[in-house]
């Protein structure tokens, strides 16, 4: 029933540089303030939480803000990552997140620029109980 996620070995550079960058937002070791997550982002950044609604950069840069406005704790846990070349300097990330007992399957669209890399697009989606 699952895919196989075996990222191609000339990818493997850009899976490395990826996951140090993951989960998105939560690495403070890349920045804090709203200017840091602007800079993470395309303009037309926007995202699709776990319960399916659709969210505008705009508002991800506001509870990003706030979030990080007091100290809180952020304990989480990556596995089973995995990278693609959808398009030239495009590339599709997908990887697994545990924080407690909530686990996430995650997918961010990231882009290679002049600049760094660029968050496109992000989505987590709840992994059902079995």
């Amino acid at each position: 029933m699952e895919p196989d996620l075996t990222t191609a070995p000339n990818l493997l550079p850009v899976l490395e540089a990826l996951q140090r960058r993951e989960p998105i937002f939560h690495r403070p070791e890349l920045g804090t303030t709203r200017r840091d997550f602007e800079a993470m982002t395309e303009p037309d950044f926007w995202e699709v939480g776990a319960s399916g609604q659709r969210y505008s950069r705009e508002y991800v840069l506001d509870v990003l803000e706030e979030r990080y406005q007091q100290p809180f704790d952020d304990d989480w846990e990556t596995s089973d990552f995995h990278c693609q070349e959808i398009a030239a300097e495009n590339y599709l990330l997908t990887y697994t997140l545990k924080q407690g007992q909530r686990v996430s399957r995650r997918t961010t669209l990231w882009r290679h620029t002049a600049q760094g890399w660029k968050i496109v697009y992000h989505q987590g989606t709840l992994v059902a109980e079995r």
